[in-house]
């Protein structure tokens, strides 16, 4: 604290605190950082004392604690506010990133489009599902998520975007055989299904309406395109991406599972409350971006 009794935070151990995290080690930040992995240990150890608590596990990676990720938080923002200024001064370093998580859906399809649209950053992209990239903004990993999470996370704002609108589809020759009956609850329990990852809970959103307690064989794809080509060759059935977010391909033998029945997931862009002329324009692109391509909320 300084004479007035506010604390004051150095700049350097802020730096550090941030290069640990992002890099995942201490050896890792010091190369990052041009500097020996004791400098860096000096400084989290420094910024600890000054904190009065323990800001880092020493794991691998490294992962802040409760208190770390508020620091984390104005160390990300100092670095952002630092690099606006350095860009507008015209230092050759002056160039602003800014971390943002999303979707592999949404990364998939209308996000980048989005970026392309922004000069004067680069981008650090960190893809979780929906309903958790809200936590990477409340870890201070990220500095904007789009969240399926309405609520604002704490410092945060929160705008509508628009939604995601899935469907159950699956091949005609695969409802032949694992649906002669439609997607009863019995054929539901025992078809195979494909899945994204061990935290996409869209099939499984379905599965607990359809049918409650069903625990069917499932295929993980964890990318967006080869989990639709997983859904098109047979593999199983699996929620896929209505128009317009997705652009059908004509000739291929992919239909509804149940016509008229969808999953509706509404998004959301939660950002820093930080006057940012960056952060500002990517809000802007991916609104205007979200307006285009998702289904009005």
């Amino acid at each position: 604290m300084d004479q007035t009794g506010r604390m004051r935070w150095d700049s350097r151990q802020l730096e550090a605190l941030s290069a640990v995290v992002t890099e995942g080690s201490f050896d890792a930040a010091a190369r990052a950082l041009h500097v020996t992995p004791s400098a860096v240990s000096q400084r989290i150890r420094a910024l600890e004392n000054a904190a009065g608590s323990v800001l880092v596990r020493r794991s691998r990676p490294v992962t802040a604690t409760s208190s770390g990720q508020t620091l984390l938080r104005l160390a990300r923002q100092t670095e952002l506010l630092g690099a606006e200024v350095a860009a507008e001064l015209g230092a050759d370093d002056g160039v602003v990133t800014v971390p943002l998580a999303v979707s592999a859906d949404s990364l998939a399809t209308w996000v980048l489009p989005a970026l392309a649209q922004v000069d004067g950053a680069t981008f650090d992209l960190h893809r979780a599902d929906d309903s958790r990239t809200a936590d990477l903004l409340r870890e201070g990993v990220v500095m904007a998520a789009v969240t399926s999470q309405t609520a604002p996370v704490q410092g945060c704002r929160s705008t509508p975007l628009g939604i995601m609108r899935y469907r159950p589809a699956c091949t005609r020759g695969f409802a032949r055989r694992w649906f002669p009956d439609g997607p009863t609850p019995a054929a539901l329990a025992v078809a195979p299904v494909v899945v994204f990852d061990r935290t996409d809970d869209l099939q499984d959103r379905y599965l607990r309406e359809h049918a409650p307690g069903a625990r069917p064989p499932r295929h993980h794809v964890p990318s967006t395109v080869e989990f639709e080509e997983a859904v098109r060759l047979g593999l199983g059935w699996g929620m896929q991406l209505v128009r317009p977010v997705l652009r059908e391909q004509p000739g291929r033998d992919v239909a509804p599972l149940e016509p008229g029945t969808v999953v509706d997931v509404p998004l959301h862009l939660q950002q820093w409350k930080l006057r940012s002329a960056v952060l500002d324009r990517v809000a802007a692109a991916l609104r205007k971006e979200a307006t285009r391509e998702l289904l009005p909320a």
